[in-house]
Parts: C-alpha cells; structure tokens; sequence
C-alpha cells in the first residue's frame, strides 16, 4: 500500500527499476507522473487521477535541459525537492524520481532524440526550436525506464499531450496516455510552475489569458474568424501583455482548423507577461 507519509526519493535509473520490477512481480499496476517540480495542485490533480488508475504510483521530478533553448529560464526554473516532497504527503505516491542530469544523460547530451516532425516546429515549437524534441526524447526515457502501464498528463500543455500521444502511437510504446483536465487558480488563470515569477501586478495582467479563451469560446458559433478576433481584441487591449500567437486547431491533427471548419476545435494561446512566457489552451465548438 502507498505510504501515508513522505514519499521516498529514487534517483537512480537502477533504483528505480528494482523497486518497479518487484512490484510488477506481485502483479501491480504502475502509473508515471512525469514533472519538472515546482508541484502544485495541477500536478496533485494528475496524482490523484494516477491513484485511482493504477495500484502505484511514480512521479518524477527532472528538470530537462534538452528542453530549454538557450536564451530560456533553465537556470532559475523553481527547484524544491523536499518541497514537493511535502506537498505529495498522504497523496500515494509510492516513490519519487528525481535523477541528476548526469543519470539521465551520463555522456552529456544524448546523440539519440526523438524527432518531432511538423506539429514539433509549430506553435510552441516554433517559438522553441527543438523543445519538442527534447521532451519527447526525455519522456521516451522515462517510459522506457519505469514501463509504466499509464503515464499521466495535464491538458494546459495541449501540443505536448498531441506529441507524445502520437509518439506512443507511432513506436508502439506499451503505455496509456491519460489526460487531466487543467485546473485553474480563483482568478481563472492555468496553474502553472512559472506563475511564481509574476509579481502581483503582473498577475493582473495575465487574468487577460483565461479571458480570451473565453471570449474565444463565445464566439465559437459565429466560426473561426470570430474567434480570433474575440481572443485578440481581449489580449491586444491588456497592457503589459505580449501576445505570442493566438490559433485554433483541430484536436485529431494539430493542424489549423479550414476557414469553413465546423465541430470540435482547441484553441491555443501564448502571451509573455513581463519576463514569463504563459500558454494556455481551452476546447470550443466552432459553428
């Protein structure tokens, strides 16, 4: 049974393995949460739907460097071990996997990556270059490593739910991919690790992202030129709002959705407010 305490800390790949391989001995379940830290109660959101999915549950914490570009927040992206250790307490989770770079990538960078393809230099891949690839390669480790039957994800990061979807599909990879629905502060805002970096102001501001997919979801029935325009006019108008790209997209392909596009669609938002890079995304039904 899950402690009721503390999660215990793996941090090797051998480790790890070796408390996996015992419990599928005795014919359990495994469910991944993978994470970079910084947890909140999204992250606890993807832990309890792992906990009702299968008999144990892993999360790990692992801040990836294939996934930052160079000029991005590597360095001073939140790192807390015993902090999110302490926010999983009387959660069940069986162990945390918190490797040092240096355990997942002992040689340096990997020479082997998994590629994207085209979805991958869209959208946050073209405002990213290679960050697609990067995730991809470390959840390909990672579902490597701890084989779990499920590996859970949050809906807020829409394109990298659609990549390693695919992934799993394209490799045959033996793993279920669950998505959690995005969980959002009182003001409306996606819980995000990098909501920490706004100052009180700034959080504000960033109220402008929820509210235009609001207004995005308003207008649906009106068709996609509407909801463009709903989404913009309300991102345009917030001061200290950067817009990054504002699009809408059909959910089987990740492609934009045709002028003429009827049924169900995602639209997707990217915003920097003040030095934080924000997306977000919501479901709508255009016409």
């Amino acid at each position: 049974m899950p402690s009721a305490g503390l999660p215990p800390v793996e941090t090797t790949i051998a480790g790890l393995r070796s408390r996996l391989d015992a419990a599928r001995a005795e014919g359990r379940t495994i469910a991944l949460v993978p994470t970079m830290g910084a947890l909140h109660d999204g992250h606890l959101a993807l832990v309890d739907h792992a906990a009702e999915a299968a008999d144990l549950v892993i999360l790990s914490v692992f801040v990836n460097p294939l996934q930052f570009g160079p000029a991005e927040d590597f360095d001073r992206y939140p790192r807390d071990l015993e902090a999110d250790r302490a926010a999983l307490a009387g959660l069940g989770v069986d162990a945390v996997f918190a490797p040092a770079v240096d355990e997942m990538y002992p040689t340096g960078p990997v020479q082997t990556r998994v590629t994207a393809g085209p979805v991958g230099t869209m959208f946050e891949g073209r405002s990213r270059p290679g960050h697609f690839d990067g995730m991809l390669t470390v959840v390909a480790k990672l579902l490597g490593i701890a084989q779990p039957h499920v590996v859970v994800f949050g809906e807020k990061d829409a394109q990298q739910v659609f990549l390693v979807q695919r992934m799993v599909r394209d490799l045959d990879i033996r793993t279920r991919v669950d998505v959690v629905e995005t969980v959002r502060a009182d003001d409306g805002l996606a819980l995000s690790s990098r909501n920490a970096f706004l100052d009180p102001r700034q959080r504000r501001a960033a109220r402008a992202i929820p509210d235009a997919l609001e207004a995005a979801q308003s207008a649906a029935d009106r068709g996609i030129d509407a909801v463009l325009a709903a989404a913009q006019g309300v991102l345009m108008g917030a001061e200290g709002v950067e817009l990054d790209y504002v699009a809408v997209v059909r959910p089987d392909s990740f492609q934009p959705v045709d002028d003429d596009h009827r049924g169900p669609a995602r639209a997707l938002i990217a915003a920097r407010v003040g030095p934080t890079r924000l997306i977000d995304t919501a479901l709508l039904h255009l016409g």
